[in-house]
């Protein structure tokens, strides 16, 4: 087997809204999810993803995208055009493959799915926590700074399309 055929492969949507830029600001602002659990919790730069998980070989990567956007967030994924913005190879060699989705949503609605894990390690104890512990609209270039760095990737490409 081939390092490519043995990545592990997520799928995800990266939802974003016009707010009506000015000049070379091209009004937009995207919805991110900062990682729960006890990694992320007093991190902010690099610990923001676009909300996205794993899916099998077997599932096809747009279904994926629109399953986990349900799981992690508890809300169904909004009804728009996708726009696809390809995949990228992040540090730890997983491939993730996103699409930008034009929609609003109120991100106190939001429901996360959960994860459960030892915590402290060594201890025993088994604990709940949530994939995504909030979720935020940010302008482009908060996302940019927040953002796990191969995915931000996504929105240049995402920039690209809007111009």
């Amino acid at each position: 087997m081939t390092p490519a055929a043995a990545a592990k492969r997520s799928a995800g949507l990266l939802l974003f809204r016009r707010t009506g830029g000015s000049g070379t600001d091209p009004g937009i602002e995207v919805l991110l999810g900062h990682m729960g659990g006890p990694f992320f919790a007093r991190r902010d730069a690099g610990a923001w993803t676009v909300p996205k998980g794993e899916y099998e070989p077997d599932e096809p990567a747009w279904d994926a995208a629109r399953r986990e956007f349900q799981e992690e967030l508890g809300l169904p994924p909004p009804d728009g055009v996708p726009v696809p913005l390809g995949e990228v190879t992040q540090t730890n060699g997983k491939i993730v493959t996103v699409w930008a989705v034009e929609a609003d949503l109120d991100p106190a609605a939001m429901v996360p799915g959960t994860f459960t894990m030892e915590w402290p390690r060594g201890s025993g104890q088994v604990r709940e926590f949530p994939e995504l512990d909030r979720v935020e609209w940010l302008g482009m270039d908060r996302a940019r700074a927040l953002l796990i760095k191969a995915q931000a990737e996504f929105l240049d490409r995402l920039d690209a399309h809007m111009r």
